[in-house]
Formats: structure tokens, sequence, C-alpha cells
């Protein structure tokens, strides 16, 4: 694995893993159900991703999108690729809703509905819900 992927809490953060496309809980939540969506290749850049990676990414993100519907009933998903700090292809996947959301004795506000996310507002969590939010949508994955 990638070191994007390693610093994003591979393999205790593992939701989904595919032939080119992993999918991780977010360390930090910015809305309930935060994902990391990484490109398992060598690739910085988008245009270095290989066809066969692109082509898995419906499957991958149609798996991701049932679960978080399943776990949040979120109204809008917000795919952000950044990768300032991280330097391999991957999105930070934000499902985005207008009112609070409770799992696991934990309020969820997304505060910037519904403008672009804030990603360095995020919400705290004990290692125990935050193991509870994981369990949840492992659960809830198609």
């Amino acid at each position: 694995m990638n070191e994007t992927i390693k610093n994003f809490g591979y393999p205790e953060n593992l939701l989904y893993q595919g032939d080119n496309w992993v999918v991780l809980l977010r360390p930090q939540q910015v809305t309930a159900g935060s994902l990391v969506l990484a490109c398992k290749e060598a690739a910085t850049s988008f245009s270095q991703v290989s066809a066969t990676a692109y082509s898995e990414l419906p499957k991958v993100t149609g798996t991701l999108e049932q679960a978080l519907a399943r776990s949040f009933e979120y109204e809008k998903i917000n795919y952000l690729a950044l990768m300032m700090v991280d330097r391999e292809v991957h999105f930070h996947v934000l499902p985005r809703y207008s009112g609070p959301r409770e799992i696991a004795g934990v309020t969820f506000t997304d505060n910037a509905w519904p403008k672009p996310p804030d990603i360095a507002q995020t919400t705290d969590m004990t290692e125990e819900q935050f193991g509870e939010l994981r369990d949840l949508l492992r659960r809830n994955w198609p």
C-alpha cells in the first residue's frame, strides 16, 4: 500500500478493498461517515492513474454511496481531491446533510451546509466511538 493509504489508517480503518482502490474511514470526521477513497497505484496525479483503475471507480463509488445512504441518509455527497499533504491520488468523501446525525453517542453537524465543506472543522470522538462508526459502515456495506 502507498504512503497515503497508510497515513489514513490502513488496515485498521479499511472498509473496502478493490483491485485498484481502497475505502477508509477518515480519522478526522468532518461529517458523520467521512471517508477516504484512495488509489492503490503510485500515481501522484490523475493523468497517471491507469485506465484499469478508472474503470473500477463506478463500482467502488456505487458501493460506498450505498453504505453511506444506509448509515446516514445523506442529502448530498462531496468528493474532494486535494492531495496537498498526501501525494498519491485520493478523494475525501464527505456525506452532507442539513440536520444533525447522532451515531455512537456523538452528534455530528454539517456546520458548512449548504456551502462547501470546511474540512478543518471536525468532530471529536473517542477510539471506542470511532470503532462503533467504523462497525456501522461495515455492517451497511453492500
